[in-house]
């Protein structure tokens, strides 16, 4: 599956999340989602991008590291279903608004956390999920730039950047 309809999957699912721990779930598979989008841009993304995109496949490991699984096995992780990146830069869109939403489900569970764990967990998650965003807005910034450099009539090429398999 392509990383926006991955990406759309994973806000519509978080949106309709209601429990903590479904919350948390879901932020979890937020995380793995940008993680696999990370490593991908690294491995074949545009020349530019990769050091951001594999600081952000770290910072996203990190994130996933931080928060409990989701406890079903039945369950799927979405990321393993990633097949292809397609446009590069609204991908990126799709996946710094996911990381902000991600970041403030968790803000609503810390503040209803009974348990200190749960909040210090939703806490250091709240900032990975922040750091994740910094580096897909870096990988954005960038990609603006590169149009810039390509001059503006080639600016489609550059935000219309291409990644599959």
């Amino acid at each position: 599956m392509d990383a926006m309809r991955l990406i759309e999957a994973t806000r519509c699912a978080l949106a309709r999340s209601q429990e903590p721990a479904a919350i948390v779930a879901e932020v979890w598979q937020s995380q793995a989602l940008a993680q696999a989008i990370g490593h991908r841009l690294a491995v074949a993304g545009p020349p530019e991008l990769r050091g951001e995109a594999l600081g952000l496949s770290e910072l996203s490991g990190r994130g996933c590291g931080l928060l409990d699984p989701p406890r079903s096995q039945a369950e799927e992780i979405r990321a393993a279903g990633l097949t292809g990146i397609g446009d590069a830069h609204h991908t990126l869109l799709g996946l710094g608004a996911l990381l902000a939403e991600a970041g403030i489900a968790l803000v609503s569970v810390a503040m209803s956390a009974e348990d200190e764990g749960l909040y210090w967990q939703c806490m250091e998650s709240i900032d990975a999920a922040d750091e994740s965003r910094d580096r897909v807005v870096e990988m954005l910034r960038k990609l603006a730039a590169r149009a810039r450099a390509l001059g503006e009539s080639d600016c489609e090429k550059c935000g219309g950047t291409v990644l599959e398999g």
